[in-house]
């Protein structure tokens, strides 16, 4: 009994020392985008749980053996990666996700030693403190410390790495919408590369999971349009939509400036240079002499007649390709005249005549194009309609402005996106407390153009909060609420 109860003890011990390395080594580990904290939690059903505090979610993958839950939590996150990722910046994602497997490799090597050096020495201390006597000889219970301790070593090595595909993830969080989000994403079906790519952005912070079918397209490398409107001469904007366009094309529905003049026009001409290219439509804001001025400078300037050279002639010809789309836009009937010394014409609301003449003039482009650029949205109610009616193999996508509202309308026929106002209503309108609106259209280029996803971005100029919002453009839009 004496001998039993000794190897007993000298077993136990072993095993409490495994324990509590276990359940106390914790790893901190830099990453390229922050660093991550790495740690078991025994006595759950196994499964690895990432977590990012910032965004307030985790997810949790059965796919470890042993009832211990592997915890990677995001800590702290590189403010240069998530300036840069906010701004339209690129990083490397699959050396973020090597850096990452690695960190969770070393661990878990570290793990396994400390657990085997613990346990047998916590082991072998015991052997030592119950030796003399009736007991075993020393060499049997040292033995049965170290053996012990080598099965607990092996059984990690065998149960904790995660194991076979992750990709049916179970998600939770600990903030007070965590029900609705929840219930969203349980009727998710979700593909690995969808999850990958989710998990990607919560390793920078960024975004939030949503909900989506396991088909859709993976936005990843998907060229980008920047689309905004409605600057009003408000150049320390600029910088916002040059860093946004992340020198990619740039598509702005109309009011530059207030009056058009030529002083306006020198001051915010630098515009051009946010993108490559910048296609512009003219608003009622804005002037011929803006136009051209614009144009000479290497701006892609549409009209209902065509692009607008530098004289101020056009080309005839109202379907443009610009950066591989076809592209048609629609100068503004209130656009203001050098010749009437930049008076206001707009009369708050365009006429049915107006609105019918847009309309004629869409049936002659609808079948050409895939993005149509119109400041004032109130010239659409008659195309819509046709456009419901009798609809083209693909909505349309048409840009608009004016209204300083941020706003995405998903009909039969089109899609109707406004970003707001990227100067947030203007110099002339700094009391009306406004905030700054600018969008990025995802699209598929290749066989035809295809819109993917519209990512709406608002940010409060005088706090510098921000929301964004993604829409996915290649499903149906969601039933309205009865």
């Amino acid at each position: 009994m004496r001998r039993a109860l000794a190897l007993a003890a000298v077993v136990v011990a072993t095993l409490a020392g495994s324990y509590l390395a276990l359940v106390s080594f914790r790893q901190d580990r830099v990453l390229s985008v922050g660093e991550i904290r790495l740690s078991v939690s025994p006595g759950h059903k196994g499964a690895l749980d990432i977590y990012v505090p910032l965004v307030d979610w985790g997810a949790r993958f059965e796919a470890i053996r042993l009832p211990a839950r592997l915890r990677v939590d995001l800590k702290t996150i590189d403010r240069d990666v998530v300036k840069r990722v906010a701004t339209g910046g690129q990083f490397d994602v699959q050396s973020v996700r090597q850096d990452a497997r690695d960190a969770i490799a070393t661990y878990l090597r570290n793990l396994v030693l400390l657990v085997f050096l613990c346990g047998g020495s916590l082991g072998v201390l015991v052997a030592f403190a119950v030796r003399g006597g009736a007991t075993p000889k020393l060499r049997y219970t040292t033995g049965a410390a170290i053996v012990t301790a080598l099965l607990t070593a092996i059984a990690l090595v065998v149960l904790l790495p995660p194991r076979g595909p992750i990709d049916t993830p179970q998600y939770y969080a600990f903030g007070p919408d965590i029900p609705r989000a929840l219930e969203a994403v349980e009727t998710a079906q979700r593909s690995t590369r969808a999850l990958d790519q989710e998990l990607d952005a919560q390793l920078v912070g960024l975004a939030r999971l949503v909900t989506a079918p396991a088909n859709r397209p993976a936005l990843e490398n998907r060229p980008r349009l920047t689309l905004a409107s409605d600057l009003h001469n408000n150049v320390l904007a600029l910088p916002i939509l040059e860093r946004t366009a992340a020198r990619g094309p740039v598509f702005f529905a109309g009011d530059l400036t207030d009056r058009g003049s030529p002083i306006e026009a020198a001051l915010i001409r630098r515009v051009v240079r946010t993108g490559k290219p910048f296609v512009f439509v003219p608003g009622n804001h804005d002037s011929d002499t803006l136009t051209r001025q614009l144009a000479r400078d290497g701006a892609v300037v549409l009209t209902r007649s065509g692009r607008r050279s530098a004289n101020g002639e056009t080309s005839g010809r109202p379907v443009v390709t610009v950066a591989g789309l076809r592209v048609a836009g629609y100068d503004d009937p209130f656009e203001r005249q050098a010749g009437d010394n930049f008076a206001d014409r707009y009369n708050r609301a365009p006429d049915p005549a107006e609105v019918a003449r847009f309309a004629t003039w869409m049936r002659g482009v609808r079948d050409d194009v895939d993005i149509v650029m119109v400041h004032n949205p109130a010239l659409l109610p008659d195309a819509l309609e046709e456009l419901d009616a009798d609809p083209p193999a693909e909505p349309l996508t048409i840009l608009v402005g004016h209204t300083h509202e941020a706003e995405l309308t998903r009909r039969p026929g089109a899609t109707v996106i406004n970003a707001g106002t990227v100067g947030a209503g203007g110099t002339g309108n700094l009391l009306e407390r406004e905030k700054i609106g600018i969008a990025r259209l995802s699209y598929e280029a290749e066989p035809s153009f295809e819109p993917l996803a519209v990512d709406m971005v608002t940010i409060d100029p005088r706090s510098g909060s921000a929301t964004a919002r993604r829409e996915r453009l290649d499903e149906a839009p969601p039933e309205p609420d009865a």
